[in-house]
């Protein structure tokens, strides 16, 4: 054997030596098991207030995070608070107040994480209405989801603040659609809304004007719950999701435009109506995802000043303790 064969072997040798001693260092590294999770929407999961975890998955932070996410739909979100705290559900998407509305029946949820600090319900009106401010509202017709959303509790709490009751105006509940359609056509003046309809709404060219509920009334937006057993069993589980949610968000905040454009790969079903993501997803980063100190972070102050409101009008018979209703810690 030539002297350079030689050298060539003892090379080879000591490179598969040295993997050894590092363990393997050389071999393929194998790949994490993702933790399967099923997270439960209120609503089609197509929706524009959907963005921030069309995008945490589309864009791969849950399984940066270890997860491999599932969407479910459920019929509102008191159906998705049920499951979700009676197990059925490890996580899922309800507004805000819901466990205000649930936990006083026994339904042990808690809010983990808000999409922002603002109010998720826009009070929509026709400009053609001469509605500048809430009193202004008195003898007009608007359309709200339905009587038991609580899109129709945040325009009771806005009426409240000019005096008003809801036997000053004609509300009439005209579903998922209706409720924007009846706008544009000129049907009813106004509409207890989200970002998402006023996008629909300016879609048909109607000329309209938003009053800025939340001065008026403390709602809040979108949330992401737990139940009480899932808290002690699994917060591992439920800290990476709201870190990748949160990051989700985080992306229509930094550039609503761009990720309108990634939320209609996702979600092809609005290709060709890019211009209404973008309006909508404008709407929530500058409106909606803003006033929190730390992303996701919830305002036990504004929570309390609501479940006292709801408690008034008679939308809940009992309190319960503030710091039932929510939890923080997962908010980095």
């Amino acid at each position: 054997m030539t002297a350079s064969k030689t050298s060539a072997i003892t090379r080879r040798l000591a490179i598969t030596a040295f993997a050894a001693a590092l363990g393997m260092g050389f071999a393929m590294p194998r790949a994490t098991a993702q933790e399967k999770v099923t997270y439960l929407f209120p609503a089609p999961p197509i929706l524009p207030a959907f963005a921030p975890l069309q995008l945490a998955k589309g864009k791969g932070y849950f399984k940066d995070v270890g997860l491999d996410v599932d969407f479910q739909v459920a019929r509102g979100g008191v159906e998705v608070a049920k499951m979700v705290g009676a197990g059925n559900a490890p996580i899922g998407g309800i507004v805000g107040d819901g466990p205000i509305m649930v936990r006083a029946n026994g339904v042990p949820v808690k809010i983990v994480a808000l999409f922002g600090g603002k109010g998720f319900m826009q009070t929509v009106v026709r400009d053609d209405a001469g509605v500048e401010k809430p009193a202004d509202l008195k003898g007009k017709t608007l359309t709200v989801l339905s009587f038991q959303d609580t899109t129709f509790y945040a325009l009771i709490g806005l009426l409240a603040s000019a005096g008003l009751t809801q036997n000053d105006v004609n509300i009439q509940q005209a579903g998922p659609t209706g409720v924007w359609e009846f706008v544009a056509a000129g049907k009813s003046q106004g509409m207890a809304g989200v970002p998402d309809w006023l996008a629909m709404v300016e879609a048909t060219g109607t000329k309209v004007k938003v009053i800025p509920t939340d001065q008026y009334f403390p709602h809040l937006a979108q949330g992401i719950a737990v139940s009480d057993e899932m808290i002690k069993k699994n917060p591992e589980m439920i800290q990476k999701f709201v870190s990748a949610a949160m990051r989700g968000m985080k992306d229509v905040m930094d550039n609503p435009n761009q990720a309108a454009e990634d939320f209609v790969k996702f979600v092809p079903t609005w290709k060709g109506k890019e211009e209404v993501i973008k309006n909508a997803l404008n709407y929530y980063a500058k409106h909606v995802y803003v006033d929190q100190k730390r992303l996701g972070e919830i305002n036990p102050e504004r929570l309390s000043k609501l479940q006292d409101f709801y408690l008034e009008k008679g939308f809940i018979q009992k309190k319960t303790p503030v710091e039932e209703l929510y939890s923080n810690q997962f908010i980095k």
